[in-house]
């Protein structure tokens, strides 16, 4: 994941999408103030998320119809200002999943080595590699954010209600604001970064110590199957914390907090109206979150590491475009964390 997830670029437009209210405006929401009160914070706040066009036109699901169900693409990344080559390659690939009715969310990880075919863009003429590449070869930021969402619509065949690049090294601020997370460490691992040892049991985190944390992947029994699981434990660690947090009690730590956060955010808001995004999603509930790992499976081919999508995968895709995640979950335990 490295040091930091998403590139900051121009900002544009007057609404934050669906999952970025979640992560973002989700601290106020948690923190239990009235719906007047957030509409009043998120008019008060907006400016502080930059804003792109992240989706692109094939993979951009036109709709205002907030009671179906809503898909959402997160992307995380190294890319820092001028980067190029590997440094723009993006880490952290979730599909967010809310199924109608709102009380339940899946965080679908994209293993980065997974084999899929990129669409021709500009430079890029084409053909199959890794799909963390695929923002790379759209140039990272917006183009590599939109050249990604068109592979994942070719390979899904889901469209999006909305994009965000997450830049994860802004969110320690947030956990540092919040008095750091509670994080379960399941497997010993020692940081290839900064060499601190995790061993297993539950513990308070800082949010260097989290990130940190989160970031590893050698020397875990699952690799990066293992470092998926964990990102998607610090986003739900995180809404805990804050809605354990009485920010309604501290008006000056609750506008650090939202700034905070929404510098961590670049957003496509694909027209979904605020108001109507606040109402909805307080419906979703912070235990409704589950963790997904893609079905797939390891290979190398021609000596490159690659991560292949099984017939269980594309059957998860199939059952989020019919409508039947929850049966598929529950018909397929082994691939579903409760965060």
């Amino acid at each position: 994941m490295g040091g930091g997830w998403g590139g900051r670029v121009p900002r544009r437009g007057p609404r934050w999408p669906g999952w970025l209210l979640r992560v973002g405006l989700a601290l106020v929401l948690l923190a239990g103030l009235a719906v007047v009160g957030v509409k009043l914070l998120a008019a008060r706040y907006e400016r502080s998320v930059a804003r792109e066009e992240l989706l692109d036109p094939a993979a951009r699901q036109h709709r205002s119809d907030l009671s179906e169900d809503l898909n959402y693409l997160l992307v995380g990344s190294d890319q820092r200002p001028g980067a190029s080559g590997d440094d723009q390659r993006s880490d952290t690939i979730l599909i967010v999943h809310v199924p109608a009715g709102m009380r339940q969310a899946y965080l679908i990880s994209v293993p980065r080595d997974l084999l899929v075919t990129i669409p021709a863009t500009g430079g890029w003429g084409g053909g199959r590699d890794k799909i963390n590449a695929a923002y790379e070869h759209g140039g990272g930021g917006e183009g590599g954010t939109r050249l990604l969402s068109a592979t994942l619509t070719r390979l899904t065949g889901l469209r999006f209600d909305g994009a965000a690049l997450v830049d994860f090294a802004g969110f320690r601020t947030v956990i540092d604001l919040l008095g750091g997370i509670r994080m379960c460490v399941d497997t010993p691992v020692r940081s290839i970064h900064t060499g601190t040892s995790f061993q297993p049991g539950c513990q308070q985190m800082d949010g260097a110590r989290a990130l940190d944390y989160v970031r590893q992947r050698y020397g875990l029994p699952g690799g990066d199957y293992d470092r998926q699981r964990h990102q998607q434990q610090l986003l739900r660690a995180m809404l805990d914390r804050a809605g354990q947090t009485n920010l309604r009690g501290d008006p000056v730590k609750l506008d650090r907090v939202i700034r905070a956060a929404g510098a961590s955010l670049t957003v496509d808001t694909n027209g979904v109206p605020l108001d109507d995004l606040v109402l909805a999603l307080r419906a979703l509930p912070a235990d409704g979150l589950r963790g997904v790992q893609l079905p797939s499976y390891p290979q190398t081919i021609d000596g490159v590491s690659y991560v292949l999508l099984d017939d269980a995968g594309n059957g998860l895709f199939a059952a989020v475009r019919d409508g039947k995640a929850t049966q598929w979950a529950a018909a397929n335990p082994r691939w579903i964390t409760r965060l």
